[in-house]
């Protein structure tokens, strides 16, 4: 007989099984049921998880917010209805960018039964645009619709203005959310879109927006989109002979052609002009620049839609194919290959060689999310295009021809002379025994994850590091002198340098197109370890260079990076510290030497001790750090403090116009050079003078070498002044000499709290104190500080130094400064490193090897254009484009050995 299932009390309820109740209740024990499931819906996913939407919360995810709204911009150009884009970098490094399209629309839209106007519809919710409907934009870079109101969402402010059907509308927002309705304003006769927006600082842990990285990008988009005019103000700079903010205008009617042209400047080219094909077929317009150098790299730059498409795609394969094909049949018909046994390949063919595709069709297909790789199948298009026109173009061009035609030879005489020294260079299986370079100190760790190689300068150097390192999982590889620079070098003549073909086998990840495979990558960190010297930083510069133009691939993957030794030790007695770079010195000696130090200042004498001194010490350095780098511009202290002394107001913007709209501030000016001329040697000290185009007045004097050094705007509100007004601000009361410098007796000190901040920072502090202590046993006066009201009292035949000396007075907050840094070192051994060399094995582990306390900065290519161009720069043929970097770049030079 069939049983009847019990029926439960509530009839609309499903009867369970027995054990579901069972179950649920050990979800819940352990934590996890159905109340644990979470539904972000809207905006909250991109606040949540931004990273998976614009890459990272860092300095590249940052930068992708501009990149979001300025490609929105640049639709509407490509749909032809704008032809201008303007970028603004404010000082808060918020963003504006304005476009002279048609504006978003404004009119209300009907979303799962609420109406909203449009713009809010584009702001607000994922997945909307107009990018879906290709009657609408028939070539456009976003396809998700995701990018804008990824922007809104990670804003703490987000304002937009639209120009449209003759009025102007605006509407807020704050992290994705409509603060405002949709506000209707005056009439106006513009067109377009105003976006700005400031990034939530509690999502970005970058907040501070770089002018070169998007100065590159937005070049690259005025290259690709002909005709179209960007430009990109950055109001925290200010140009040096106006005083305006940093402007630069990009807009390129030659293209992608001019491109290439930047690319390759300073190298020495085969044919003076780019080779430029363009034309649309099937719906795709195609747009090609190639021009070949004398180098032995090729550089490839392949975009879709203007996205660039790293990963290359169906455009860059039919380029392929068509090059080699067309190169070879016009070699046979020019009679070239008749001492060639074969044909030329494809490396052969792009030897040398720098090009551009664009490609921009409708709806088109893309790898992944980061659109890395075109996928639509155009690879016939393109083959067909290139085959046409560059084979046109050589027929009609034979000299051209023939020059990229035998540096192709050349290059295939040179492949078959690599084959053999590559062969050398290439890691024998761990059955043939042996294999690695002899120098090679290896690691008895097998996983590559877990493994580590330094390079390290000198054979001297390398043998510290073997003796100081970690043989489980860390390699050493000593490199002897200076590496051949490859940028200069042919493949062959590099493969044949010892100490290059040295790290081609350890590494044993290959080279080449043909032999590169990153997963036989031995380690997973090359670290670059060299002296702090200019032969070290030369030495790192050449590595580099090998890397990018060899190995790109592992910098890509964040496989480089560089060792960061400590720049000082301090020793006293037993104890020693480690001290990584200049500032960190600074804070050390600081904070030693105003430990029951008090400065009095000004006539009426005003004290500063304890925390608050710590406090003025550091800020003070700061602005002696400003003070400096405004005195290149003046050559004369006393003039740049009297500068300072003048034109310091406080507040965010220390510097005001209206004091150079009139001539009164530099009458006063004037009065205070005249003042120093005497002293200083000034030659002249001239009236003010008013600059009629710009209508601000200067004052200038001519010093003792003839120069003349102008007091103006352009002075007052560069980057540099406006940083050293404000630190002035700051102190500016603290600054009034004259000082008085003396120590005070010592208050008994509570014990701090097992475990908290303060007993680290106190056991810091015992052990320099016992470092004291076996310095005064080693005959060091020291005194011993008393409590207050007492006298200060010494070891029986030791003699106080401290607070038993007379007040040591001081004229300039310089001379306090130096004073304190000579106080804090005192009786300490400091020790500047220059080479690895200084340090012994023990020390080199402990400073620089070990994982727990070592500091390495990773290398990352985020700009492939902008560090082609540097590399070619500074290691290629050009030496006055070298020499022109060096004048530019000599006033922020630090540490030089001369």
């Amino acid at each position: 007989m069939a049983s009847t299932p019990n029926t439960p009390a509530n009839p609309d309820l499903t009867p369970l099984d027995p054990n579901a109740q069972a179950n649920t209740d050990a979800a819940k024990a352990a934590g996890y049921s159905a109340e644990n499931i979470t539904v972000l819906e809207g905006l909250a996913a991109v606040r949540k998880r931004p990273a998976m939407y614009i890459g990272s919360t860092g300095e590249q995810g940052l930068h992708h917010l501009v990149y979001e709204v300025v490609d929105n911009s640049v639709d509407e150009a490509l749909a032809g209805y704008a032809s201008r884009i303007d970028v603004t970098i404010h000082v808060d490094n918020s963003i504006t960018v304005v476009d002279d399209g048609r504006g978003i629309p404004v009119d209300n839209k009907v979303i799962n039964g609420v109406t909203m106007p449009a713009v809010q519809v584009v702001l607000t919710i994922l997945h909307a645009g107009g990018k879906f409907d290709a009657s609408n934009y028939k070539v456009s870079g976003g396809l998700h619709g995701v990018g804008v109101s990824c922007v809104n969402a990670l804003s703490e402010a987000f304002d937009v203005e639209i120009w449209r059907d003759g009025f102007a509308w605006e509407m807020d927002y704050a992290a994705g959310d409509p603060i405002s309705e949709l506000r209707k304003m005056g009439p106006s006769t513009r067109k377009g879109t105003k976006v700005h927006f400031l990034p939530d600082k509690t999502i970005f842990s970058v907040t501070e927006y770089n002018y070169d990285t998007l100065a590159n990008r937005l070049r690259q988009l005025a290259f690709l989109n002909k005709g179209i005019e960007i430009t990109l103000t950055d109001e925290r700079q200010t140009e040096t002979k106006t005083g305006e903010a940093k402007t630069q205008s990009f807009k390129y009617l030659g293209g992608i052609a001019e491109f290439i042209k930047l690319i390759n400047k300073g190298k020495a080219v085969l044919h003076e002009k780019p080779i430029y094909m363009e034309a649309e077929r099937d719906n795709v317009a195609m747009e090609i620049a190639m021009q070949y150098n004398d180098a032995y790299s090729e550089t490839v730059f392949t975009f879709a839609n203007n996205i660039n498409t790293v990963d290359g795609g169906t455009h860059l394969s039919g380029f392929k194919t068509a090059l080699t094909r067309t190169i070879n049949a016009a070699g046979q018909s020019l009679g070239l290959f008749k001492d060639v046994k074969e044909n030329l390949s494809g490396d052969d063919v792009r030897e040398g060689l720098v090009v551009v595709i664009s490609v921009k069709l409708s709806q088109p297909q893309f790898e992944g999310q980061t659109k890395g790789k075109l996928n639509s199948d155009i690879a016939g298009t393109v083959q067909a295009f290139v085959n046409e026109r560059l084979g046109a173009f050589l027929e009609q061009n034979p000299q051209v021809a023939k020059k990229i035609i035998n540096k192709a030879i050349d290059a295939a005489r040179a492949r078959e002379a690599a084959r053999k020294a590559r062969d050398l260079t290439r890691r024998k299986g761990a059955l043939d025994g042996g294999g690695l370079p002899g120098k090679l100190a290896d690691c008895s760790e097998r996983q590559p994850d877990r493994c580590e190689l330094y390079l390290v300068e000198g054979e001297s150097a390398g043998g510290t590091a073997k003796q100081g390192r970690d043989r489980k999982f860390q390699a050493i590889l000593p490199l002897k002198g200076k590496i051949l620079n490859v940028e200069k070098a042919r493949y062959d003549k590099m493969l044949g340098h010892e100490e290059i073909r040295a790290m081609i086998t350890a590494l044993g990840c290959g080279i080449g197109k043909d032999d590169f495979d990153v997963s036989k990558l031995r380690y997973g960190k090359l670290i670059l370890m060299t002296d702090a010297d200019v032969d070290g930083s030369h030495i790192r510069t050449l590595l580099l260079t090998f890397f990018f133009r060899h190995m790109t691939e592992l910098i890509k993957r964040g496989h480089v990076y560089i060792a960061q030794p400590p720049l000082f030790r301090i020793k006293k007695g037993k104890f020693e510290q480690y001290i990584k770079d200049e500032r960190e010195y600074v804070n050390v000696m600081v904070k030693r030497a105003s430990d029951g130090m008090v400065i009095t200042h000004g006539e009426g004498g005003a004290r500063i001790e304890g925390a608050d001194l710590t406090e003025f010490i550091g800020r003070l350095n700061e602005y002696l750090g400003f003070l400096d780098k405004v005195n290149k511009r003046l050559r004369n202290e006393d003039v740049t403090r009297a500068f300072t002394e003048l034109f310091a107001h406080g507040g965010a913007t220390p510097a005001k116009k209206e004091d150079f709209q009139s001539p009164a501030k530099l009458e006063e000016m004037k009065t205070k050079l005249q003042a120093l001329a005497h002293e200083a040697q000034f030659r002249a000290v001239g009236e003010p003078v008013l600059d009629e185009e710009h209508q601000t007045w200067s004052v200038s004097f001519t010093d003792a070498q003839g120069a003349e050094r102008k007091i103006d705007w352009a002075l007052a509100n560069a980057a540099e002044s406006r940083q050293l007004l404000g630190k002035y601000a700051q102190i500016e009361s603290q600054l009034k000499g004259p000082f008085h410098i003396s120590y005070a007796a010592k208050a008994a000190v509570p014990t701090p709290a097992a475990g908290s901040a303060e007993e680290a920072e106190a056991t810091s502090q015992a052990e320099m104190d016992e470092a004291d202590e076996v310095a005064q046993e080693e005959g060091i006066n020291e005194t011993i500080a008393a409590a207050p009201g007492t006298a200060a009292e010494t070891k029986p035949g030791k003699r106080s130094n401290r607070a038993s000396q007379d007040p040591v007075e001081k004229k300039t907050p310089r001379e306090v400064f130096e004073y304190v840094i000579e106080q804090g070192r005192k009786e300490y051994q400091v020790q500047r490193y220059k080479g690895l060399g200084e340090m012994t094995a023990p020390q080199l582990w402990e400073t620089t090897m070990d994982p727990e306390r070592r500091t390495l900065m990773q290398v990352k290519l985020e700009d492939i254009a902008a560090t082609e161009e540097i590399f070619t720069t500074l290691m290629g043929e050009d030496v006055e484009s070298r020499r022109r970097f060096i004048e530019e770049n000599a006033l922020d030079v630090k540490n030089l050995d001369i």
